[in-house]
Parts: structure tokens; C-alpha cells; sequence
């Protein structure tokens, strides 16, 4: 269990007891304390019961999870870029503080439609005329 709590905004704070890790065995690169020492962390946070998000926070989080969320609405963030269990744990936890970051980002104002101006207008059909003059010089002549 994660004692300390995740503070990700002004209004978004994750509390320690909502965070689960667990430390496996990473593989890659780093020797016998690879094989050794359990330094990977997979990060668990369950999304859709958590009481630190508002629902449209949630629903935009489960999104952008993707394959990382379980069907009962649990994230796994797996770190193991690093050598350390305290820098893959600090990865995890950032990685999980920018995907709701990113999650709670307001929508973006809706498209304001527009209208063509007159002098746009006036061009696109000049020039629609004028390719249809030149196609009409490209056929045979007529037989007089």
C-alpha cells in the first residue's frame, strides 16, 4: 500500500489508501540485480470507484487507459525504466498524475461555423470557369 497521498492539482488529490504497488522482477538490461531484486513497480488505482474524481474525469481517464484498465475499472501503470525501486515507484506515480492531468483538461470550445466571404466565392467560381475554358479548347473543332 502507498502511505502518501498524490496530490495531482489544487482540486485532485489521490489518497494512499485508494494506491496499490507491487514490486516484480524487471527484465532488460542491469545485470544480477535484475535477476535479484524485484525493482519494477506496477502501480494499481481503481478508476471507476475512485472518490477523489468527478465523473467526467473518470469517463475521459478510462479513455485515454486504454488497454491498461482491467474491466472492473482498474489501472495497472507498470515503471521499470529504471535501476531503483524508488525512481520506478516516482515514475509510476507520474506517469498516473499525467494521465490525469490530461484526463481532467477542459473540453475545447465547440466549432464556430463560418461563412465563405463573397470575394472567395467570386474567385473559386473565375477559376472553375477557367478550367473549363481550357477543357473545351482541348476538344476537336467543330466540322465546318
Amino acid at each position: 500500500m502507498a502511505s502518501e497521498p498524490l496530490h495531482i492539482s489544487n482540486t485532485i488529490t489521490i489518497a494512499g489508501w485508494e494506491l496499490t504497488e507491487q514490486f516484480v522482477l524487471a527484465g532488460g538490461p542491469g545485470g544480477q540485480n535484475v535477476n535479484k531484486v524485484s525493482t519494477a513497480v506496477q502501480l494499481f488505482y481503481d478508476l471507476r470507484n475512485s472518490p477523489a474524481l468527478s465523473e467526467r474525469v473518470k469517463a475521459n481517464a478510462l479513455k485515454l487507459a486504454g488497454r491498461r484498465v482491467s474491466k472492473d475499472g482498474v489501472l495497472m501503470i507498470e515503471a521499470s525504466r529504471f535501476r531503483s525501486q524508488e525512481r520506478n515507484r516516482e515514475d509510476a506515480r507520474e506517469r498516473l498524475k499525467e494521465l490525469i492531468l490530461k484526463a481532467a483538461e477542459p473540453p475545447p470550445p465547440p466549432r464556430r461555423k463560418t461563412k465563405p466571404t463573397k470575394g472567395s466565392v467570386e474567385r473559386r467560381l473565375k477559376a472553375k470557369s477557367g478550367r473549363s475554358d481550357v477543357k473545351r479548347m482541348r476538344t476537336r473543332p467543330d466540322g465546318e
